[in-house]
Formats: C-alpha cells, structure tokens, sequence
C-alpha cells in the first residue's frame, strides 16, 4: 500500500503517459454505456413514483430509489478502467543519469598484425575483440568511428551511432584487411598518422555537427612500435585537445614470424620476426593520459565494458533519461472491484450468475492479452 501511495503522488500531467494512446477510442463505448445509464435511472424513478401513488396493498411496500441502476454504473465505471489499462498507463518511477561516449578506434593494419601467436592471427582477433566492443556500447548517447594504420591511414567510419554501419565495416575488414602484404607501405607501424588522424575525425565531427557533451577517447589497439619523437608530438597534441589515449595491446612475448609471400623460397635471408612490445606501449598509454591493457588477459566483455566506463566517467555532462513503469494492474484492479461492487445491486440469481461468468471470462482473456 506505500507503493502505491508514493506512486500515485508521484503522477503528473507531466509523468504520466500512455504507452498504447490509439486504443483510447474504446473510451466511446463506455460514454454511450453512461448515457443510457441515465435514461435507466430516470425510468426507473419515473416507475417507482408511479408504483408508490397507484398500487394501494395493505402493508408499506419498499421499493429501492435506484434499483438495479448502480449495477450498471459499476459496468461501465470498470469498462472505463478497463480501456484505461488496455491503453497501458506508465509513469515515471525514476530518472537515470546517463553519459556518452566518442570512441575513435585506431586499428593497427601493418603486416606484423598478420603474425599467428594469436589465433588466428592478430588481425583477425582484434576485429572480433572490435565486435565486442560494439555489442558493449549503448548507441543511444555512445558514437565509435574506426580508422586503420600502416604506413599510411585510411579512415573507415565516422563518428556514427549506426550500429549497422559499423559492423558492416567490420565484416568487410574481417575478410578482406586493407593493406596487402605484398605493398611496401604495409611494412611500417605508424600511430603518430593514426593518432593524427584520429584527431582529424574529431576537428571535422565538431566542424559539422557542433561541440558534443560527449567524452572523447582514442582506443589504439596495436602490437608495438619504438617510441619516436613523432609519436610523442601527436600524443601531445591529443593531450592538449583532451583526449586520452587508451592501449590495447595485441600480440605475445614469443612473437612469431611475419608472412612474407614475396620472400622467394630459397632466400638465406632470416624472417623478419615480431613480438609485442608492452614496454613502448606502456609508455604510449602514460604520455597520453590513458591506460594499456592487453588482450588475452581476461574476457573481451570485461575489456570492453572498462573502455566504455572509462570514457563516460571523463564526460562533462551527463544526460538525464526517465524510467517508465507500467501501472495497469492498479485499473484492471479497480475494475473489477467495482463490477464486483456493482453485482451486489442484482436481486435476480440468474442475473447474478450470468455477471459473475462475464467478469470471470473477460479476466481469462486480459490474462492472455496481457501475457
């Protein structure tokens, strides 16, 4: 009973809604219910005046004021609560604070991603660690964009809240990565580009659509580099626009051997060999205000999800959503107390039979309408 009491304080014009407002036409049905109501009820006192100033019998006969008038006014009040609850009745039991996220994905493409001490390589598993990451985020105050670096970037997707334009992208990249290993350019890790570019997704997503309230974060999932001057510039830069850089890192200590398919068969030369390079990535993710993890280390829905908070804990401001909750039973309650209430108005048993096996039918079906 407080539950209810506190909830029905709580309704407002303002919190109070329907979540199927089109069945509220059935309210027709009830108003013309009402208006014969009230021809009944002047029949009826019409016809008692009548009986108490005609009939003449040796004892006072009593006959009721309003007869069986509030049997019928109980009908139609539960049918008018019984369209109210049809009609699905919500209020707003609370209001959720909530935060975006602009994730930038800078997606290492060079040929040491093609190394198997992953499996099935590491292309190949940060894609998939990248549709975790999706199926993560909310896309409803969350927006991602994906761009991809060798030597050379190629920019992929927008800051988007699409989630089929993401993984659409993503199926792409999973059969088909976009540096070949047989291009020279595809034999270098370059992040300043990546981050370079990174930060160009965000300048021209401002220039189009204005300043966001939403947090920025770049997500740089790669197996290493040395660290060089270059790469601390742009690192400063992202600093500067306020934009952490978080590290993901892919790949193992063993490393294995880079798939060359122009190395010819009897080269002498030895393969070249690739490890991961946690101690520069370390240091990448301290200069950039950021946090490295690895993949491997735990589940990818654990990864992601500490991404994704991360990033909604640096917004500035947060959003607030309302929190519906159904209120229907409270009608259907009522409306069948006051048929029930009604019934107790029948003089006839078989008028009273025939209710109760009304009321007990129209139950069974909002039951299954309601299921």
């Amino acid at each position: 009973m407080e539950t209810v009491a506190t909830l029905l304080r709580s309704v407002s014009p303002d919190t109070f809604q329907f979540a199927q407002p089109q069945l509220l036409w059935l309210l027709v049905a009830p108003a013309v219910l009402l208006v014969l109501w009230a021809r009944l009820l002047l029949r009826i006192r019409r016809d008692r005046a009548a009986m108490l100033a005609l009939r003449l019998i040796p004892h006072r006969e009593r006959f009721g004021r309003l007869g069986e008038a509030p049997f019928w006014l109980g009908i139609t009040v539960a049918g008018v609560l019984l369209v109210l609850a049809l009609a699905q009745p919500q209020v707003v039991a609370s209001m959720v604070r909530t935060s975006g996220a602009d994730i930038v994905v800078l997606l290492d493409s060079s040929a040491s991603m093609h190394v198997e001490d992953l499996a099935p390589n590491r292309w190949q598993r940060s894609v998939a660690f990248l549709r975790v990451l999706g199926d993560s985020m909310s896309w409803q105050n969350d927006r991602i964009a994906l761009t991809v670096f060798a030597h050379i970037a190629a920019p992929q997707v927008r800051l988007t809240r699409d989630p089929n334009t993401y993984f659409f992208f993503l199926d792409h990249l999973s059969k088909l990565p976009p540096f070949r290993l047989e291009d020279d350019t595809t034999w270098d890790t370059n992040i300043a580009l990546g981050i370079s570019w990174g930060l160009r997704i965000l300048e021209k997503e401002e220039e189009i659509r204005g300043p966001s309230p939403n947090a920025k974060l770049f997500v740089l999932i790669t197996d290493g580099q040395a660290w060089s001057g270059s790469v601390e510039e742009s690192i400063a830069r992202a600093r500067r626009a306020g934009v952490p850089l978080f590290v993901i890192g892919v790949g193992t200590e063993r490393g294995g051997v880079i798939p060359d398919p122009k190395r010819a068969a009897d080269d002498a030369r030895p393969p070249v060999y690739s490890r991961l390079d946690r101690a520069s990535l370390r240091t990448i993710a301290t200069a950039g205000n950021g946090q490295y993890f690895e993949m491997d280390r735990g589940s990818d829905v654990d990864l992601a999800n500490r991404v994704i908070d991360s990033a909604r804990r640096r917004a500035t401001t947060e959003q607030t959503e309302p929190v519906m909750q159904d209120v229907y039973w409270p009608f259907l309650g009522g409306a069948g107390m006051v048929a029930l209430a009604g019934c107790l108005f029948l003089r006839e048993r078989a008028a009273l039979a025939l209710q109760l096996l009304g009321v007990a039918i129209t139950a069974v079906l909002l039951g299954a309408v309601l299921r």
